[in-house]
């Protein structure tokens, strides 16, 4: 299923959803991509200063990738109700 991100918010919830999809806790993805059960944390809350690498490590460990396209004309509250 195709799954819309405009904010690091929503690429957090994207991580968490496909990670509970998966029965994965924070600290089993957390090892294994290398980093603390915290740093996964920061990520699926969309904290500032996570670095981009650590969003492309987490969506490599659940089998995912991004595919970069024009905005689609879905309101806020469209997207939202995704979530």
């Amino acid at each position: 299923m195709e799954q819309i991100a405009r904010t690091s918010k929503d690429a957090g919830h994207v991580i968490r959803r496909n990670r509970h999809e998966r029965d994965m806790t924070q600290a089993q993805l957390g090892d294994k991509i290398h980093l603390r059960q915290a740093t996964v944390s920061k990520l699926e809350a969309g904290e500032p200063g996570t670095q981009l690498r650590v969003f492309f490590d987490a969506l490599s460990a659940l089998d995912l990738e991004i595919v970069i396209r024009p905005r689609s004309k879905a309101s806020i509250q469209d997207l939202e109700d995704m979530f």
